[in-house]
């Protein structure tokens, strides 16, 4: 089953359509947004309240040094083994993820982002109560800011890589393995029931050192426009999921929006289970199977020092993704890049 992220900020993704009440409610979020935006270095010239970063794309033709441009890719969008399309364009075949669940009906929660005490399906809390103690909760005790993270924990010429959308058991292993064998370390964005299908890649991605983030039930990338207990729901039943399968002790940092569907309640719903909301610098558009080199040219365009690189090991077929992140990896390497985590 294909899960798609939808859109992303470097260039906007256009495969989330929106409900009026989700426009609404983003258009009015943009100067929450503005105040309380992305690290430094990355501006505010994203659009809506979502997981997009900053910085625009550069124009075409531009690139990283060592990673091709877009100009470089074969005119079909990659070699015969890539299995992108013939003509070059982006198909979503695959895309027949579940956009509701089973959680209530939307109901809008109006542009004030007031959100009332309430309990929500599987037992979990709404904001406005206090936030289960579970494993995979803040262990700190502190609660994280609510404003969408688009820095980096290093200076200097770092990169943090992340995953959207697995565990899975073919990919995320290849994923890796590549990672291991560069000494790189990456987040892991995960679905819950994926997690809690496959405990033992959750339990391997902590081992080898890489950081666990709550990517929600069921990838709905409309969620902003439905009710307060159905977000909480998709966040803190996902958490649990995912908490559950890393096992005791184990750690969630951050909450990524399917799509960057990003409101200030959603915001606020992750602050209080201790997750800082994330986003992305860079979309790779692996997402589209537009070919290996394509990928690559992608990432080369937008990479800058303190980038995040939104990649996928899971929800559909990443055989390009995991082709071109060995090319990527190579190229950082050779190039000097060190490799960080999104900032807490």
């Amino acid at each position: 089953m294909e899960y798609k992220t939808g859109r992303s900020g470097f260039p906007g993704r256009t495969a989330v359509r929106r409900t009026a009440a989700a426009v609404a409610t983003a258009a009015l979020a943009g100067a929450a947004l503005a105040a309380c935006g992305g690290g430094a270095g990355h501006g505010a010239a994203a659009a809506g309240d979502d997981g997009r970063g900053g910085t625009r794309a550069p124009s075409a033709g531009a690139s990283t040094p060592g990673i091709p441009s877009q100009r470089t890719a074969p005119p079909n969008g990659g070699t015969a083994d890539d299995s992108g399309g013939s003509d070059g364009t982006a198909t979503s075949p695959d895309r027949d993820a579940p956009t509701g669940g089973t959680g209530p009906d939307r109901t809008g929660t109006g542009p004030s982002g007031t959100v009332p005490s309430q309990t929500v399906p599987g037992g979990s809390t709404a904001p406005g109560t206090t936030p289960p103690t579970t494993d995979g909760t803040d262990l700190s005790g502190t609660r994280p800011a609510e404003s969408i993270q688009h820095s980096l924990e290093d200076g200097g010429k770092s990169v943090a890589l992340t995953f959207d959308d697995g565990p899975d058991p073919r990919w995320t292993p290849q994923v890796l393995a590549l990672l291991a064998r560069h000494h790189a370390k990456a987040t892991f964005c995960e679905i819950g029931p994926n997690a809690a299908a496959h405990p033992g890649l959750v339990r391997r991605i902590t081992a080898e050192g890489h950081r666990l983030c709550d990517h929600s039930v069921h990838h709905d990338e409309r969620q902003s426009g439905k009710s307060l207990a159905y977000n909480a729901h998709e966040i803190a039943d996902a958490q649990r999921d995912i908490a559950k399968a890393a096992g005791p002790g184990a750690k969630l940092w951050y909450y990524r929006a399917p799509g960057g569907d990003f409101t200030p309640p959603i915001r606020r719903i992750a602050a209080d289970h201790g997750l800082r909301p994330l986003g992305w610098t860079v979309d790779s558009r692996d997402w589209e199977r537009p070919g290996t080199a394509k990928v690559l040219a992608t990432i080369g365009r937008e990479l800058r020092p303190g980038s995040i690189v939104l990649m996928h090991d899971g929800g559909g077929d990443r055989r390009q993704t995991v082709a071109a992140l060995a090319k990527l990896l190579d190229t950082l390497d050779a190039q000097g890049w060190t490799y960080s985590f999104p900032a807490r």
